[in-house]
């Protein structure tokens, strides 16, 4: 979810319950997650919000990120994913060209057994959804974007009614365990066009209809700015995956304040759910690391 947003879902959910989000529990309880099953791939989900260059100071300030960083890392570990889907990892100044990403690089740096796919030159690939893998479990096959827009597979193209520009980001891996092969898809639907989220649905479906009639296994993850029941959302289960079913708030206001129903989703074809899906809702060291929080869920292909 962009910042700009929050307001907006504010007054459409929180409403008469305004007052019971300051009673609201600010996390489940869990310092890490446990591990995951054996013959499972545990894919996780995490919008990490984007940081300003150009604010030295507040809220998503590059100081900011500074006291970030060190909580982001340890919320990130405490995953124990062998994926991590990002959105928002972007940092940015009123007409930057793109080569300065300080989340990425700095987790990069800091987590070793991790590298980034869905990721390159800023110029012929978008850099905010890179796709972090474990690399003693996966192999790298293939990468690539589509942007939601008219022309989907031109670089930084504007969504479909014209607003700031949007894409999905995909990766192919191998286990290296077992031999299986997937496609993981990350998304970020628009916050405040529901014109742009329907449009942009229906654009993924058509894509990943492609894949997985040719026989592919499949996965979808990110923040689809959609509760379970939304158009979006149902739109993406006719196309043939299956939801998870994560209960509860994954987006808090970085407040802690679990009201809206969780936006962030992953869903599946050509696999199994081997456990229920775990959401870390809790601070690291004294901070929020985003205004979300890390989803994850277990996969068997």
């Amino acid at each position: 979810m962009r910042h700009r947003a929050v307001s907006r879902l504010a007054r459409r959910w929180i409403g008469p319950w305004l007052a019971l989000a300051f009673l609201a529990a600010c996390g489940d309880g869990r310092d890490v997650l446990p591990p995951p099953p054996e013959g499972t791939v545990r894919i996780a989900t995490y919008n990490v919000h984007y940081i300003r260059l150009d604010t030295p100071e507040g809220p998503w300030s590059v100081a900011d990120w500074e006291r970030r960083r060190g909580p982001l890392t340890r919320a990130v570990t405490a995953t124990k994913a062998d994926i991590v889907a990002f959105q928002e990892m972007e940092s940015f100044r009123a007409g930057s060209d793109g080569s300065v990403n300080l989340a990425r690089d700095w987790l990069l740096a800091a987590l070793p057994a991790y590298r980034a796919a869905a990721s390159g030159d800023w110029r012929a690939f978008p850099s905010t959804q890179p796709i972090f893998y474990r690399t003693e479990a996966l192999e790298l096959l293939d990468q690539g974007w589509f942007f939601f827009s008219e022309t989907p597979d031109e670089i930084y193209s504007a969504t479909f009614d014209g607003s700031y520009p949007a894409f999905a980001s995909w990766a192919r891996f191998r286990d290296r365990r077992d031999g299986a092969a997937f496609r993981i898809v990350n998304v970020h639907f628009d916050a405040y066009s529901r014109s742009n989220r329907i449009r942009s649905a229906e654009l993924v479906a058509a894509r990943i209809g492609g894949w997985m009639a040719s026989g592919e296994s499949v996965v979808l993850a990110g923040d689809l700015n959609a509760i379970a029941g939304m158009v979006p959302h149902d739109i993406l289960e006719r196309a043939g995956l299956s939801f998870a079913g994560i209960r509860g708030a994954t987006f808090h206001m970085n407040r802690g304040l679990d009201v809206i129903p969780a936006i962030d989703h992953v869903a599946y074809s050509g696999a199994v759910r081997a456990a229920p899906p775990m959401v870390l809702r809790r601070r690291f060291d004294g901070e929020w690391p985003s205004d979300h929080y890390p989803v994850a869920v277990d996969l068997r292909f």
